[in-house]
């Protein structure tokens, strides 16, 4: 194949690719509301007012220190419909080291004393202070993270970053990992 024919061949090719972004980007677009269903799905690439984050500027912000990261997938209980005795074993949860984990806050849809509890310790791991940058995240392709950090800016947070690739980019990147239990709520 020629030279010319090569370009061409990579030109075509190239405005496929960016088609095809552009198609997954619409199926993902950013909702005005919040997501209630189908939470394991591909994402938008936007967060209207926060600041979207991929893995290397993550992991700068995680060096820097400075910024609070909450994780807000969900823990599974045990179950109710286990016989008696038999042994149940939490799957462990790995975690950005350092991070708060806040399970069940992102949902589309939260129960009142599971918004109390989203609401109270965010303000305990951030001091009170609504300029703190907080860095939401859970899994790749998981709209509980989005949710979340959408419910952080409409309670009055200022600097929300969102992590879509969570823990997925993180271990993939093979940057640190540490096993972590859900943040309980504050005694009142």
């Amino acid at each position: 194949m020629t030279a010319t024919a090569c370009k061409f061949v990579m030109i075509v090719l190239a405005a496929f690719a960016l088609a095809s972004m552009s198609v997954l980007a619409q199926d993902a677009a950013e909702p005005e509301g919040y997501r209630t269903e189908d939470y394991r799905a591909p994402t938008p690439a936007t967060l209207n007012g926060a600041r979207v984050v991929k893995t290397f500027e993550a992991h700068q912000i995680w060096k820097d220190g400075g910024a609070v990261f909450i994780d807000v997938l969900p823990h599974a209980p045990r179950p109710a419909n286990l016989p008696a005795g038999t042994i149940w074993r939490e799957k462990p949860r790995l975690d950005i080291p350092g991070s708060v984990w806040l399970p069940d806050t992102g949902y589309g849809t939260l129960a009142p004393v599971t918004q109390t509890y989203l609401e109270t310790n965010v303000a305990r791991v951030g001091g009170g202070d609504r300029a703190k940058m907080l860095v939401v995240y859970c899994q790749r392709a998981c709209w509980m993270s989005w949710n979340a950090a959408k419910r952080l800016l409409a309670m009055g947070y200022t600097n929300v970053a969102w992590y879509p690739d969570g823990t997925d980019g993180w271990g993939e990147a093979n940057l640190p990992l540490q096993e972590v239990k859900p943040e309980f709520p504050v005694a009142q």
